[in-house]
């Protein structure tokens, strides 16, 4: 595979669409286009137009009946469908099956076209499972995108999720197959949707190991997530050798997201995009597709982290100090802030390594899920 310089940026899907005042709502995506656009970090892609979804793949990943379900634009509530979280809307299959087209796409301009790095924003449905929808995902694009590489060679694909909400059903797909490592950072699921997600899931009876689940706190802010994530993944990773890193970049892990606990600021998530490039640098020779994924503060939070994460797959980060453009703040309703941060200094955490605290709950969760999972992978869970 010859490298490019330049990453892919997919043609994302922008009409999938629930309906009015439905969480899930596609000025996420158009949102971070006008902000990235204006910045020119699309500038520095090549646009790329997926193909139809191949229902062949969308097959090995989803159970026919339910394919069928979704084809028929009925509600099924026994498949998810025709639900508050998952009602029926016009052109369902297509739409969804679209956003499946795109991430494939860019697995493939990754795996076959020789970037090594992609982006779908539109993408990171990860909680549809292989015979419902749920948590607002029909298909799961991001099961799909793995799928395709394993059925072209690819020995070992590993999958980060930084969501707020633990990646269920990319897990699930792939909780028998130890080719795929599924590691999520998610809010406790004592306290947050779906329920699952506990540091004792650790993978099938066939792929002991191949599930990391690292179950957080509320009210965890920048410090705490970032030290739980330097604590857990990057040995997890060394130890597995991917050839591939795929991460879901849901950004509801903020502060001001209406729908779950979590304290982040867009500066501890653009730290955390700039640890992943890292990794996926030092351990798969680049190779990195990104998607997007929850995020529900959609006018003030959604852009500005995306357009950082678009900015870090390019290699051309943006400061957090670097102004909002006044155009786009107008254009989005004057309710994005005036800089690209929320801070104004930078984000300040501690290793775990420096020594850990046994009444915090933070360093609880790290231990549980080192002493769950760890000696699967052949690492000492102790630090």
């Amino acid at each position: 595979m010859t490298a490019q310089t330049r990453p892919a940026w997919i043609v994302p899907e922008k009409r999938y669409d629930f309906g009015r005042n439905h969480p899930m709502a596609p000025d996420r995506v158009r949102n971070t286009m006008v902000l990235a656009g204006a910045l020119g970090i699309l500038d520095r892609y090549d646009p790329v137009e997926p193909e139809p979804v191949d229902e062949e793949l969308l097959g090995r990943v989803h159970d026919p009946d339910y394919i069928a379900a979704v084809r028929s634009g009925e509600p099924h509530p026994e498949y998810g469908i025709g639900t508050t979280d998952n009602p029926v809307v016009p052109d369902m299959h297509q739409i969804a099956g679209n956003v499946v087209a795109g991430t494939v796409a860019a697995a493939r301009q990754i795996w076959q076209q020789g970037r090594t790095r992609a982006v779908n924003i539109a993408g990171g449905l990860h909680h549809a499972m292989p015979g419902r929808s749920s948590g607002f995902c029909i298909y799961n694009d991001i099961a799909c995108g793995i799928q395709w590489m394993l059925d072209h060679g690819c020995e070992r694909v590993a999958y980060i999720d930084v969501d707020a909400h633990h990646g269920d059903g990319v897990q699930a797909a792939f909780n028998d197959d130890p080719r795929v490592l599924t590691i999520s950072l998610h809010q406790n699921p004592l306290e947050l949707f779906p329920g699952t997600g506990f540091a004792t899931e650790t993978g099938g009876p066939e792929a002991t190991g191949s599930a990391i689940n690292l179950a957080l706190p509320r009210d965890t802010g920048d410090a705490g997530w970032l030290r739980a994530f330097d604590a857990v993944v990057p040995e997890a990773l060394v130890a597995f050798r991917p050839q591939v890193l795929v991460s879901q970049h849901g950004c509801d892990s903020h502060r001001d997201d209406p729908l779950t606990d979590l304290t982040l600021s867009v500066d501890g998530q653009r730290a955390s995009y700039q640890i992943i490039s890292d990794l996926a640098d030092d351990l798969c020779d680049g190779r990195w597709l990104a998607l997007g994924g929850g995020g529900y503060s959609v006018q003030s939070v959604v852009p500005r982290a995306w357009t950082h994460l678009l900015g870090i797959v390019a290699r051309e980060p943006i400061e957090p100090s670097v102004a909002v453009p006044q155009q786009v703040r107008d254009e989005l309703a004057g309710v994005l802030p005036s800089t690209m941060g929320d801070l104004g200094r930078s984000v300040v955490w501690t290793s775990v390594r420096s020594g850990w605290d046994p009444a915090s709950r933070i360093d609880q969760a790290i231990l549980a899920t080192r002493r769950a999972v760890f000696p699967d992978l052949g690492l000492d869970p102790e630090f």
